[in-house]
């Protein structure tokens, strides 16, 4: 079966950059910024994002192009006879099945919300009812069931439809449309009374503020953000290099994706820290903000059904997009694992995905369990756990030392396949710190994690 290939390469960045895109960029990213100092963190998040996000996705990146396969079979066909390096491959479908288990219903909420809000159902409300509707909706399996159904259903019929004809085409629209909503948001945020304050708040460095949670909690919260927002290590970005031609080199395109990843994160940030002060509210209460917080500015502000319709449909699309680029990959490795046609390993995966992601919709409700409190309380946050603390480092670990080290597919040929085309290129300087540098960074944040998670 030939292999299928982009129409274009702003197709390729806009589904990277979906990827990439989702929700921790637009609740995460503002509230650690927030709590970190400011500005002081915005620099060390962007810091990070180059010496440690970039040079992964180009790995990511240069093993799906120099394959053209799936992550389940790219290993297999770079690594030398009777490695092992492929068992890797099998371990990134899981994780992406891991990661639609629970980002499936939170997309769901989105476009629950969406609807609420155009709908006129919070206009009138007074706060304890605008936090009664997220209760309400989180102790309602059917309501969540519906909407991850219509997630998963909306995410399975674009991919049924192509590569070109449906998923690049689809993403394309949506993606630019969320671009366009943003910078409308940010602009109206901009002529909010207390935007000075918010701007202030958010863009200027504050080194008190940075001390009083902790300098070294920063600087690793600042690492973590950066290295998880760009959704490295189980393969989603892997699959688009497995599309593209060789005309650019990859450092190059990967700074794109990262430019788009990082624009969305600063701009949600311009969007809610003016709203947060114009209306005297907690610009740090993480996961509340999105669902009781900010409809609460909405209900209260002028045209805010307008101005929290657009929110919420940007969230969606921002949700959507990680979805439908997860998704192309499950189904790309279905078709090369059972030799499946499209429309096969995408109609066996909507009733499988749909199985999958129930636990989670029960685990507010009929499945709720104090066991899950270490993990943050319910089957969604051990889930999050199992892919944020371990298939993420972990996988993005294995990409690195298989392409630096002689033991994997090698320095020599990565360096080939990334530096092929126009564009930046990788140099032999770089070569000691991607080597002996960056996997000891990777393994710190991966015993971070586990450390905070347990014992701190």
């Amino acid at each position: 079966m030939e292999r299928e290939k982009l129409k274009s390469r702003l197709g390729f960045i806009l589904l990277s950059a979906g990827c990439a895109i989702g929700i921790g960029n637009v609740w995460k990213f503002p509230y650690m910024a927030g709590q970190g100092g400011g500005g002081a963190f915005v620099l060390f998040y962007l810091l990070f994002l180059v010496i440690l996000g970039l040079p992964i996705m180009t790995m990511e990146f240069s093993v799906g192009r120099a394959s053209h396969k799936s992550p389940v079979r790219a290993y297999q066909a770079l690594e030398k006879p009777g490695q092992k390096w492929h068992i890797h491959g099998y371990f990134t479908l899981i994780g992406c099945y891991l990661l639609m288990m629970f980002y499936t219903t939170v997309a769901g909420w989105m476009l629950h919300y969406f609807y609420m809000t155009a709908a006129g159902k919070l206009v009138g409300l007074d706060a304890d009812q605008v936090a009664g509707k997220f209760t309400e909706m989180l102790a309602s399996p059917l309501t969540m069931g519906f909407w991850m159904v219509v997630v998963v259903a909306i995410g399975i019929f674009v991919c049924a439809r192509g590569l070109q004809n449906g998923l690049e085409k689809v993403t394309k629209v949506m993606m630019i449309a969320l671009l366009v909503i943003m910078v409308v948001l940010a602009a109206n945020s901009m002529f909010m009374p207390g935007a000075k304050e918010g701007l202030t708040f958010f863009l200027v460095p504050d080194f008190e503020r940075m001390k009083e949670v902790g300098i070294v909690n920063t600087l690793v919260g600042a690492m973590n953000q950066a290295f998880f927002t760009l959704s490295l290590g189980i393969g989603a970005m892997a699959i688009f290099g497995s599309y593209i031609g060789k005309e650019h080199a990859l450092l190059g395109e990967s700074v794109r994706v990262v430019v788009l990843d990082t624009f969305v994160a600063i701009t949600a940030g311009l969007i809610i820290f003016p709203a947060c002060f114009t209306y005297g509210v907690d610009q740090t209460s993480g996961p509340s903000l999105i669902f009781i917080t900010l409809p609460n500015i909405f209900a209260n502000m002028a045209m805010g059904r307008l101005w929290g319709s657009l929110f919420f449909l940007f969230m969606a699309f921002a949700a959507l997009s990680t979805v439908l680029a997860v998704f192309e990959n499950i189904i790309c490795c279905g078709m090369e694992l059972t030799g499946w046609n499209r429309q096969k390993s995408s109609l066996v995966n909507f009733f499988l995905i749909i199985a999958l992601s129930l636990p989670c919709v029960l685990g507010y409700n009929v499945w709720a369990w104090d066991g899950f409190a270490i993990f943050g309380g319910a089957v969604l946050d051990v889930e999050d756990f199992l892919v944020s603390n371990l298939f993420l480092p972990l996988g993005s670990l294995v990409y690195l030392l298989f392409c630096v080290t002689r033991y994997g597919w090698g320095w020599d040929n990565y360096k080939k396949e990334v530096n092929t085309g126009e564009g930046l290129k990788m140099h032999d300087w770089m070569r000691g710190y991607l080597t002996y540098g960056l996997p000891l960074i990777v393994l710190f944040i991966f015993v971070f994690g586990l450390y905070d998670k347990f014992i701190a």
